[in-house]
């Protein structure tokens, strides 16, 4: 999805010039980019901080040479390229097609005609690679992309020639742990045999969703791969016993890639004589599902849509910051061993990786006298100050929070609602850089990470109408999307925004006539799509909510959640409605299926506030059990729970608080005693911790992963102090690695109804009566 371009990313590279950015890490950026005669390109380049290093430039033109190698019949075709520049760039064709997971989580997991006809080809891309000498070393589905013409491979940023020992000491701990071979994961040579054990593996999550070792941590998936034996239920069943032969432990009883294609072929005969030479695959998009030619289409009339955008300068420098990040020390190789030695590898690095190993371990521990003197320097000390947690970075004081909005994280700012509007914070001093007056209401904002979105109702020529904005981020003005929606009311009741992602922002509004009856008004709330960047309407339809929709009631107000290629819409059971949950299409504005929830499934503090705990496979509830439904079809995956002792909850009570997931686990808070962990996939019980015995775990605040700690809400047992009961609440942070409680913390005047992170600024904030308040993240 492009993104719009930063104020100091250059104008041009080579002869191209660049229109947005695809995504940025640790090492790189990509940018869509078009030359003088009007070809749409990706253009890939290097941190021009790190460009002196020869290693890195190294595998830099390595990356080039391996593109140039696979070619524009198996892999984006290199345009053009200046490895040698002062900031090295490589041009390739822009790839007209989703990558693969994103493509199973759109169309769910694949028939076997799909996988085999992608199999085969991918085969045949390997060995190309192979047959000169370069194994590609990360193959992974988000590395693959899926065209009407075949998939393509790229992404060789780790990619190896034979035989070139400097550059396997480099990279000798990088990739991607779910699709490893078991030789990569031990630490030894990832030869061509490991190519074909990482494909059988995507091939494996193209029929079922799933990898062949299951979601977690990177040790426990380190250790699968090398002990375990590949999961393939689901898989068709013609095609396990070829793919239990690809992902044998021994890389020598593994198929070669052309013995690979020719069985793959063998099930399923020719694909055509078209665009894969000889061997032809002419027809490979018959046999893609529908779903998936439809968002293949789309992206390739959205991409000349894309208008050139670039955001405004900040109002300070940030050079005294970005000094400090330096003077930490970063090694490079260790640099390497985090993003997996990829120069562009996005998924995995980016400003929080730079952050987190600039500061340095000591930092995450974040003692409690180093905040002070931060604190201290912008006037609001953490030792001596009523109210102020002792951990506390920063606390920055406001006009009473709104809580009923979650703090949006956007760029370097956090993002909450007061009495007097929008605030803009910085996530890293806490100093307010602007504020927004005319959205005054939770259901009027919402953020997709790099924008934040408002609506703003007024007339256009006598008619009620109201207009999406885009907030300026350095002074807080609202920038209209496009002409404004028509509805029935000029008032903030007339519309709910929703959510915002990939490049679109849905709302709920009441449309029809000024002057409708009840009826009319009743029947007027449409669900409406609008594109982020041209402001053009997508689609709107009828919404099916069984009466009168009330996005002022926080009790009755949907929540919208976009995953998998799907918006996913739910709101709590309340008077004369069920607990639903239902999908739309994203890209077709089509619903795709309905699920009632059973009562004790989810209550209505689920979704208070905030937005469903999702990933690209399953969504996960709360209440009398730990309960997912699958994102393809809404039935029921995985319940956790009954049967288990939860303490001294009473019987029809709720048992298990609002769950969030990270990294293929589910957290969430169990009864009066402890936390749970359990797998994302199965449901299965990962691990326990009971909290302390002074202390009950909250329900309604979900917790927050971090790397090294995962942060919930308690309240301490015993009673309370004159400030009230929510003066007992206590956030606690929970050892990841050894289960146990590190620390807690009083929080004098209570938690608000949420802990947001902001990775890029290693903080956790939230509110706190008239305080917004950051503790360390780590």
């Amino acid at each position: 999805m492009p993104f719009p371009l930063h104020h100091d990313d250059p104008q041009q590279l080579g002869t191209y010039r660049l229109v947005a950015r695809l995504g940025s890490g640790g090492m790189g950026t990509v940018y869509l980019g078009r030359s003088p005669g009007g070809r749409t390109v990706a253009l890939k380049t290097m941190h021009a901080r790190l460009a002196s290093d020869p290693e890195l430039r190294a595998r830099f033109r390595l990356e080039t040479d391996a593109a140039r190698v696979i070619g524009g019949e198996y892999g984006a075709a290199v345009v053009d390229a200046d490895p040698l520049a002062p900031t090295p760039w490589l041009a390739t064709e822009y790839v007209l097609g989703p990558p693969l997971d994103e493509a199973v989580a759109l169309a769910g997991p694949l028939p076997e005609r799909s996988v085999r006809a992608l199999g085969a080809v991918l085969a045949e891309a390997l060995g190309q690679l192979h047959r000169s000498d370069v194994v590609h070393r990360d193959l992974k589905p988000s590395n693959i992309l899926v065209t009407a013409f075949g998939p393509k491979v790229i992404d060789f940023g780790i990619a190896r020639a034979v035989g070139d020992e400097r550059l396997t000491r480099l990279g000798s701990t990088v990739g991607t742990p779910a699709f490893m071979s078991p030789e990569q994961a031990a630490g030894l040579d990832h030869t061509a045999a490991g190519d074909v054990f990482a494909l059988a593996g995507v091939l494996v999550h193209a029929a079922t969703g799933n990898g062949p070792f299951g979601t977690g941590r990177a040790a426990d998936l380190l250790y699968r791969v090398r002990y375990a034996e590949p999961g393939l239920t689901g898989v068709p069943a013609a095609l396990v016993p070829l793919l239990a032969r690809c992902l044998d432990k021994d890389p020598a009883r593994r198929p070669g890639t052309a013995e690979l294609a020719h069985l793959l072929r063998d099930g399923d005969g020719p694909y055509g004589a078209g665009s894969h030479g000889g061997a032809g695959y002419g027809d490979f998009a018959d046999r893609l599902p529908e779903v998936l030619l439809a968002e293949i289409a789309r992206r390739a009339c959205e991409v000349w849509e894309v208008r050139a955008h670039r955001l405004p300068a900040p109002p300070e420098s940030r050079d005294a910051q970005v000094a400090t990040t330096r003077s930490a020390g970063v090694s490079r190789r260790r640099l390497l061993g985090v993003t997996g030695g990829s120069l562009l590898g996005l998924a995995g690095a980016g400003a929080g990786a730079w952050a987190w190993f600039g500061r340095g371990d000591g930092a995450a521990s974040a003692s409690p006298s180093a905040p002070a003197s931060a604190s201290a320097s912008a006037g609001s000390s953490a030792e001596g100050v009523p109210h102020v947690p002792t951990r506390a970075v920063w606390s920055a004081r406001v006009e009473q929070v709104d809580d009923l909005l979650p703090p949006l994280v956007v760029g370097d700012q956090f993002v909450v609602l007061t009495k007097k509007g929008l605030v803009g914070l910085d996530a890293t001093s806490r100093k307010e850089k602007w504020t927004c007056g005319k959205v005054q209401r939770a259901w009027q904002a919402t953020t997709d990470g790099e924008r934040v979105y408002a609506f703003v109702p007024g007339e256009k020529g006598g008619a009620p109408v109201v207009t999406v904005c885009s907030v300026n981020l350095a002074n807080g003005e609202p920038e209209p999307l496009g002409e404004g929606i028509a509805v029935v009311d000029a008032d903030v009741t007339a519309a709910h925004l929703l959510t915002a992602a990939d490049g679109v922002v849905y709302l709920i509004a009441r449309t029809g006539r000024p002057g409708a009856t009840a009826t009319e008004r009743t029947a007027g709330w449409r669900l409406v799509a609008i594109d982020a960047r041209t402001g053009r309407e997508r689609w709107r339809q009828p919404l099916d909510d069984g009466g009168e929709y009330e996005p002022q009631s926080a009790n009755a107000r949907l929540v919208g959640r976009a995953v998998g290629g799907q918006l996913l819409l739910t709101r709590p059971w309340y008077e004369g409605h069920a607990d639903r949950l239902q999908a739309w299409r994203a890209g077709q504005g089509a619903i795709a299926w309905r699920q009632v929830l059973l009562r004790g499934e989810a209550d209505s503090s689920f979704v208070l506030p905030g937005r469903l705990a999702a990933d690209n496979a399953r969504v996960y509830f709360g209440s009398d059990r730990l309960s997912a439904r699958h994102v393809s079809d809404g039935r029921r995956a995985w319940e956790f729970g009954p049967g288990r002792d939860v303490g001294g909850i009473a019987k029809g009570a709720r048992r298990y608080g609002r769950p969030t997931v990270e990294g293929g686990v589910v957290y969430a808070a169990e009864g009066t005693r402890r936390i749970v962990a359990v797998s994302a996939a199965s449901g299965e019980l990962l691990w326990q911790t009971d909290l302390d015995a002074a202390m009950t775990p909250g329900l309604d605040i979900p917790p927050v992963a971090g790397e090294r700690y995962l942060y919930v809400h308690a309240t301490a047992n015993g009673p309370g102090n004159t400030r009230g009961a929510r003066s007992r609440d206590q956030l606690v942070a929970i050892d990841l690695h050894s289960h146990r409680t590190a620390w807690a913390m009083a929080v004098p005047d209570g938690l608000g109804r949420n802990l947001v992170a902001h990775e890029r600024a290693r903080v956790l904030v939230y509110g706190s009566g008239g305080l917004v308040c950051a503790v360390p993240f780590a």
